[in-house]
């Protein structure tokens, strides 16, 4: 991968690690995630009386032998999740700058090498315009990732996003079997939190990541400069602008991204979603061993 952030010594650091799901997800038979429910699992987990109906073979004879009651065994379930990885593929994420949109694609690859190395699906779903484009198929196993990975270096940023048009469009959303994460900068004038509340009302897991460069973060411009929007098509679109920057723009600049940044956070705890922000001067590695560990969905 062009300007990649991962390398084989990190995948193998991963492999010790797991996403933590909710425990009332459906999923599929056949993973490792516990589930509240019982299943068919070699695991004891507890008994329970017979009642008219159940499977006579799973009675534990020995139980009745000394009660003259039967009781039947109860065996921990584990479910296979579908990780979906929604990647925000506008301008804004990588035309003007690579290594945003390199930074944004190695998070959602190694979310994604987690959730494989887990025994879960995965599937990569590129936002562009209205549209989520999911070129991979459905992955299973590390051979069909791996390959996939290889191809995300192709992947360009360009135009606008539409995050809610796009995720609420997509065929492949799934119901109540696992993970959804949305990597993008929400730099848009788009409702993109239309698509969190579809995404809950289908009982998905959801986990917000923006991202940021170091001069959306903290731009430290001054002086005369040409302000140019990365979406826009034309040199002449009315979004580019000359203007003088003084400390007193920096300062509502930032008080504007502290404000955007807060209403995301409150919106997420109201809807019990996960939300992170990421700094591309930042190393991967620390975002994958913190910031995950902190909202618990890495264990």
């Amino acid at each position: 991968m062009k300007g990649s952030y991962l390398n084989d010594a990190f995948f193998s650091r991963l492999e010790a690690l797991a996403l933590n799901l909710r425990t009332d997800l459906a999923g599929f038979f056949g993973g490792k995630h516990l589930v509240k429910s019982y299943g068919q699992t070699v695991e004891f987990a507890d008994y329970r009386e017979y009642m008219l109906g159940d499977d006579i073979r799973r009675i534990d004879w020995n139980l009745y032998s000394r009660f003259e009651k039967y009781f039947l065994k109860l065996f921990t379930d584990e479910r296979q999740m579908h990780v979906r990885i929604f990647l925000d593929c506008s301008a804004s994420m990588g035309r003007a700058n690579p290594q945003k949109g390199n930074y944004a694609i190695a998070v959602g690859a190694a979310i994604g090498f987690l959730a494989i190395h887990n025994m879960d699906k995965v599937s990569f779903q590129l936002i562009k315009g209205d549209r989520a484009e999911n070129p991979f198929g459905t992955m299973i196993g590390k051979n069909a990732y791996f390959r996939a990975i290889g191809e995300l270096e192709n992947v360009t940023f360009e135009g606008e996003s539409d995050l809610a048009e796009a995720i609420t469009g997509s065929p492949d959303n799934g119901s109540n079997d696992g993970l959804t994460v949305i990597i993008s900068d929400f730099f848009s004038e788009k409702d993109w939190k239309k698509a969190v509340d579809y995404l809950c009302y289908k009982k998905r897991q959801v986990m917000l990541i923006q991202v940021l460069s170091p001069e959306e973060a903290d731009p430290a411009y001054n002086g005369r400069v040409n302000l140019i929007d990365s979406e826009s098509e034309t040199m002449d679109d009315a979004r580019n602008v000359k203007m003088r920057i003084t400390k007193s723009m920096l300062d509502a600049y930032n008080e504007a991204l502290r404000d955007m940044m807060g209403d995301i956070r409150s919106f997420s705890m109201s809807r019990g979603v996960d939300y992170i922000t990421l700094h591309t001067d930042k190393p991967i590695e620390r975002m994958l061993f913190g910031e995950l560990l902190k909202v618990g969905v890495m264990g």
